[in-house]
């Protein structure tokens, strides 16, 4: 068993704030050496990484980037898949709500930049979700169409992925969504991807997402953890969560 624990920075933390929480989040880790099949990730903003690559990559952390160009060369303010490569990155988060809705990035857009990431050996961390809270079945066709759009129908690349499983309308909110409808909708959709492969890709629950959660989803492989990961502490109590887990998995 494989637990998944990670953060996305976005934008709430300053240069100096990203770093004290890097170094904050290194000693949790230093406190914990035997977390055996639980793989941390953390996302912070580009220019962090190579900070965060120093302090974490060596203690075992995925790196991750907020997003990637689909392309390369005349392309300003925009950063390649190789480039991230060649730093050391191994994860790029491709498809959140927020790039969606506020930078137009189509499905079209999307599946370019999962193709850029695979190219250059990057693993994608796709984040998949429903606007509105609906049926759990009909969330689940969402889901899988979203996920389906960003492969290009090529269940190959399945492989590659993290699928972060976000309800929009979950994101940014005081309580994660209901663990029945995310159970449900993790339940459903894994089943849906198994159909198309023998390689289904982890999948991670994430949308205000915090310590307490991960008991009550059995269905997850982890979590994509909101603003409560912040403090370091919060952090290393979801790890905690998920070390038990993959020392008694019933």
């Amino acid at each position: 068993m494989t637990v998944y624990i990670g953060a996305s920075t976005k934008m709430y933390l300053g240069y100096a704030q990203t770093v004290a929480w890097l170094d904050g989040i290194a000693a949790e880790l230093d406190a914990r050496p035997g977390l055996a099949g639980v793989v941390p990730f953390v996302i912070p903003s580009f220019p962090l990484l190579p900070a965060a690559l120093d302090r974490l990559a060596s203690r075992g952390v995925l790196i991750g980037a907020q997003a990637v160009s689909w392309g390369d060369g005349a392309l300003t303010g925009e950063v390649s898949a190789a480039l991230l490569a060649e730093m050391g990155v191994s994860l790029v988060e491709i498809g959140h709500a927020e790039r969606r809705r506020h930078f137009g990035e189509t499905d079209e857009v999307i599946a370019r930049k999962v193709e850029a990431a695979d190219a250059a050996g990057l693993r994608s961390l796709l984040c998949i979700g429903e606007p509105e809270r609906t049926d759990p079945d009909e969330a689940v066709a969402f889901c899988l169409a979203q996920v389906r759009s960003a492969i290009r129908a090529d269940a190959g690349k399945l492989a590659s992925l993290i699928v972060a499983y976000e309800p929009i309308w979950a994101i940014g909110a005081a309580e994660p969504a209901d663990p029945d409808y995310v159970v449900a909708v993790l339940t459903g959709l894994r089943s849906a991807l198994a159909a198309l492969t023998d390689s289904v890709p982890p999948i991670v629950y994430g949308g205000s997402a915090g310590p307490g959660l991960l008991g009550r989803l059995p269905a997850a492989d982890g979590l994509f953890l909101g603003r409560f990961a912040h403090d370091p502490a919060s952090f290393a109590r979801v790890l905690d969560e998920a070390s038990d887990r993959v020392l008694d998995p019933t």
